[in-house]
């Protein structure tokens, strides 16, 4: 996980944010201490977990897994 020192995140963002949202994690340092974890929040949004959906399909339908049998 990257770390930025405060003045680096304080100045940088926006940016920052936009790459959180995107699922980046990063450390905030000051004087080269750790202070603050920085990470997209637990929940997502309707969008995000149709997208999700949308990949587990497409992963399904180009994937055979053959058939399964349960042992009795």
């Amino acid at each position: 996980m990257p770390e930025i020192g405060a003045y680096e995140a304080k100045t940088h963002l926006s940016e920052i944010l936009e790459r959180v949202r995107k699922g980046e994690r990063f450390i905030i340092t000051k004087h080269g201490q750790a202070v603050a974890e920085l990470r997209p929040i637990v929940g997502q949004g309707l969008e995000e977990r149709r997208a999700a959906v949308a990949r587990m399909k497409a992963f399904q339908a180009s994937h055979d897994l053959g058939v399964f049998r349960c042992a009795k």
